[in-house]
């Protein structure tokens, strides 16, 4: 059976746990895991103090509890999966490089920031910065992806350079700021200055937006490629609108500030 641990302790601030990680416990007993260090605020403690262990781990972690107050959840991981059963805290899976996570909840700021590879799927919300740079950063994420079945928040795939997002609700503003390559797909609606700075990369809206002065319009044409990825959003657990495939989308080119190659498409919501 998988790992299994239980939140039985709820921190009073915010508790680091990068070890629980499948590269880290892969190896280990249970009493070695609740004996693992973990800073609560700037105390050292033991993994135990908040979490009970039972199973054994066979590639897959399953944590049980509200983990809305521990951060850095699967963060580095490279193979396996996590399966969180309910809210989880800050920076789960940054730096993520492979395997996969899956959260039952809603997922708080720096979801996946600068990942690498590996795939995650958030059942409900996720926060500010999902799959973003660090603050003085260059490159964001750089592969795998991100699937968010409800809304996100502000700066969204900033600095991205590979992978893909998509957000199966809303999504905040400056969605894709000074994004470098990659793509984000929006169901929902977004909010201002999207695209702002971006070099390369393609942001897909199921939905109309109001762009920056500085993206200039091409044409309106029907992408041969949204089928494919209405298909694999559908595999997802997606519910898409059919009349979306035979759906024209506006081509928007930008940010003329920067390299002016980067495209957002946006759906005129009218079928042919």
């Amino acid at each position: 059976m998988p790992l299994h641990l239980k939140l039985h302790t709820q921190p009073e601030v915010p508790l680091e746990a990068d070890c629980i990680c499948p590269d880290i416990v892969q190896s280990l007993k249970n009493n070695e895991i609740t004996a693992m260090t973990v800073f609560h605020g700037n105390r050292q403690v033991e993994l135990g103090e908040f979490f009970e262990c039972n199973g054994s781990f066979d590639g897959e972690i399953n944590i049980d509890g509200d983990l809305s107050n521990i951060k850095h959840v699967g963060a580095s991981m490279s193979f396996g999966k996590i399966t969180v059963e309910g809210n989880i805290g800050l920076h789960t899976g940054a730096g993520m490089r492979g395997g996969e996570i899956i959260i039952e909840g809603n997922a708080s700021d720096w979801l996946a920031a600068e990942m690498q590879g590996g795939k995650i799927v958030v059942k409900g919300n996720a926060g500010h910065m999902t799959g973003s740079g660090y603050r003085g950063s260059a490159i964001g994420m750089q592969g795998g992806e991100i699937i968010v079945h409800g809304n996100v928040k502000n700066e969204t795939g900033h600095v991205m350079r590979r992978g893909l997002i998509a957000v199966g609700g809303d999504s905040g503003d400056f969605t894709g700021v000074n994004m470098l390559a990659g793509t984000i797909i929006v169901l929902g609606r977004m909010g201002i200055r999207t695209g702002a700075g971006m070099k390369r990369g393609s942001i897909i809206s199921f939905n109309k937006a109001k762009l920056l002065p500085t993206f200039s319009r091409n044409c309106e044409y029907q992408p041969s490629f949204i089928k494919f990825y209405v298909s694999y959003l559908e595999k997802n657990g997606f519910s898409i609108d059919s009349s979306y495939l035979n759906n024209s989308f506006e081509r928007w080119s930008g940010d003329s500030v920067e390299l002016n190659r980067g495209e957002i498409l946006l759906s005129t919501n009218k079928s042919k």
